[in-house]
C-alpha cells in the first residue's frame, strides 16, 4: 500500500523533478543536457510497460538496461522476495553460507555449459568481470607461471566500469580518459562484417590477428576476454557463426584461458541459455549478471571449471586463497528471486520462445532496410541494433555531434517506447516475454521515429 508521502510525490511531478535535478547525478549522462530538460520519472511497472508519475505508459524497449526477462511486477518474483524476507534479508558468505545461495549455485551449474563447476558470487556485471580477471591472473601465479600476467581483449569491447573491467574495455569515448590508471591489454579486432567487407573477411582479420599474437606472446598472456556472439555496447555487433569456436580452439592450443563475458548475452537473451552454446564453447571462466534475477535485484556470478578452482584449493600456509569478496555477495533476497526467475524461465519455456520470437522479430525489422538512412540491422535472439548512416552507399556515418541516435530515441519516447542509443545505433532489447503483437507495435514506433528524424520531419 502506498504511503501518504509517496501518494503526495506521485501527484507532484514538479517537486520530484526539482529534487531529482538538485540531488541526483545520473550514470552515463551529461548532466548539463539533462537538467535542461524535463526528466522522465518512473513510478511503476506492469508487464513490459513502465508508467511515469504522470501516468503515461511506455514500452520498456531496452529491458531497463538489458535486464528484464518476465516483465515488471511479476507476482511469482514478488512472492519469492517477500517469502525470503520473512526468513532473513542478508547474511555474509565470507566463511559461512545461506540457503538460497547454495541452491542457486547448484542451479547455475546445471544450466551452464558442461565443464563449469563452481560459482563465485558478486553484485553486478563489472564485478563479475573484475573477479574473472583476478582469478585468471592468480590461477597462473598459483601454478607457478608468474610470467603470464597480460590479457587479450577486442576492439570496442565493453566489460564494465571498475578499473580492471575498464582496462579490458576498448571504447575510446568511455575509456580513454582513464588510461593512466589502467593496465594495457593486447587488442585484436572483433569481427564487424558490415564495415570489414563481409563475414569471411571480418573473421579472417580476427583470427589472423589472434594467431599472430599467440605465436609471439602466449607465454605472457593469462587470458582472453570475449563478449560471445554479440558485442553489445559497441553497437550490437554480431560475431559470425563458428568464429568463437575457432578462437577457443586457438587459445586452448596456446594454453591461454578464455573468459566469456555473458553479462548481457546470458539467460536466454540470444536464443540460447548462454551465447557460448551457439558455437558449443565451454569457457574456462564465465561472468553472468543482468538477466540472472529477471531484472529484480543486483546479483552476479563468476563460474569456473574445476581446473581453475583446483589451482586455489591448497593448504592454508600456501596462501593460494582467492582474497576477494563483497559485502552483499550471495545476498539471500537476490538469490531467492534468481531461483524464482530461473524456475519461471523453465516452466514457461522462455529460452525456446526467444528462439521463435527472434524469427518474428527478424521479419518485423526487415522492412526497415527500406528506410533511406538505415545502413545495417543486426540481431541475435531478442538483442538488436539498427545502425543509422548518412549515406547508405558509402556507409558514411553521422557525425557524433549530430546526436542522431539520441534524437531518434527522444522521438520514440514521445511515441511511447523507451530505449537508449549507442552512438548512431538504435538499441532494441525488449523483455523476453514480449508477445508478437507487442514486438510489432514497438518496431512500428522505432520505424516511425527513425523516419521522422532522418528525413527531417523532426528538427533538432
Amino acid at each position: 500500500m502506498l504511503t501518504e508521502v509517496v501518494i503526495w510525490l506521485l501527484n507532484n511531478y514538479e517537486e520530484l523533478s526539482a529534487k531529482n535535478k538538485q540531488y541526483v547525478w545520473h550514470p552515463f549522462t551529461q548532466m548539463k543536457d539533462y537538467v535542461a530538460q524535463e526528466p522522465l520519472i518512473i513510478a511503476r511497472g506492469e508487464g513490459i510497460k513502465l508508467f511515469d508519475v504522470n501516468g503515461k505508459a511506455y514500452y520498456d524497449g531496452f529491458s531497463s538496461v538489458w535486464l528484464n526477462v518476465h516483465g515488471h511486477n511479476v507476482p511469482e518474483l514478488n512472492q519469492a522476495i517477500t517469502e525470503q524476507l520473512d526468513q532473513i534479508a542478508h547474511s555474509t558468505l565470507l566463511g559461512m553460507a545461506n540457503v538460497p545461495s547454495i541452491l542457486l549455485a547448484e542451479k547455475l551449474i546445471n544450466l551452464a555449459p558442461k565443464g563449469l563447476s563452481k560459482v563465485f558470487y558478486s553484485d553486478n556485471g563489472a564485478t563479475a568481470v573484475e573477479i574473472s580477471l583476478k582469478m585468471a591472473f592468480q590461477y597462473w601465479q598459483n601454478r607457478g607461471h608468474t610470467g603470464k600476467h597480460s590479457f587479450i581483449t577486442m576492439n570496442n569491447a565493453y566489460h564494465g566500469d571498475t578499473i580492471g573491467a575498464t582496462s579490458v574495455g576498448a571504447i575510446p569515448l568511455y575509456h580513454q580518459v582513464y588510461k593512466p590508471l589502467l593496465f594495457s591489454p593486447h587488442v585484436i579486432p572483433y569481427p564487424y562484417p558490415y564495415r570489414q567487407g563481409g563475414e569471411e573477411a571480418a573473421v579472417q582479420a580476427t583470427l589472423s590477428s589472434l594467431e599472430s599474437l599467440l605465436r609471439d606472446r602466449a607465454h605472457e598472456i593469462a587470458a582472453m576476454i570475449v563478449e560471445p556472439v554479440v558485442q553489445g555496447a559497441s553497437g550490437m555487433i554480431i560475431m559470425p557463426d563458428g568464429c568463437l569456436k575457432k578462437i577457443a580452439e586457438m587459445l586452448r592450443a596456446h594454453d591461454v584461458l578464455l573468459i566469456a563475458d555473458e553479462v548481457a548475452t546470458g539467460f536466454g537473451r540470444t536464443g540460447k541459455m548462454f551465447a557460448c552454446e551457439h558455437d558449443g564453447v565451454v569457457p574456462d571462466i564465465m561472468a553472468v549478471a543482468k538477466g540472472l534475477t529477471g531484472g529484480y535485484l543486483p546479483v552476479a556470478a563468476t563460474l569456473v571449471t574445476e581446473q581453475i578452482y583446483d589451482a586455489f584449493f591448497a593448504d592454508y600456509e600456501e596462501q593460494k586463497t582467492f582474497f576477494h569478496g563483497h559485502s552483499f555477495t550471495g545476498n539471500p533476497l537476490g538469490c531467492a528471486v534468481a531461483l524464482a526467475n530461473l524456475r519461471l524461465m523453465e516452466e514457461r519455456g522462455v529460452v525456446q520462445q526467444v528462439a521463435q520470437k527472434a524469427i518474428v522479430l527478424e521479419q518485423l525489422l526487415g522492412p526497415l532496410y527500406d528506410l533511406p538512412h538505415v545502413g545495417d540491422i543486426r540481431q541475435k535472439g531478442l538483442m538488436a541494433g539498427i545502425e543509422l548512416v548518412r549515406d547508405k552507399e558509402t556507409k558514411e556515418p553521422y557525425h557524433w555531434n549530430e546526436r542522431i541516435g539520441v534524437r531518434v530515441c527522444q522521438v520514440a519516447r514521445e511515441k511511447g517506447l523507451l530505449t537508449r542509443p549507442l552512438g548512431n545505433v538504435i538499441v532494441f532489447i525488449p523483455p523476453l516475454v514480449s508477445t508478437t503483437e507487442e514486438l510489432a507495435d514497438m518496431v512500428r514506433i522505432l520505424a516511425e521515429s527513425i523516419q521522422d528524424v532522418t528525413t527531417g520531419e523532426v528538427e533538432e
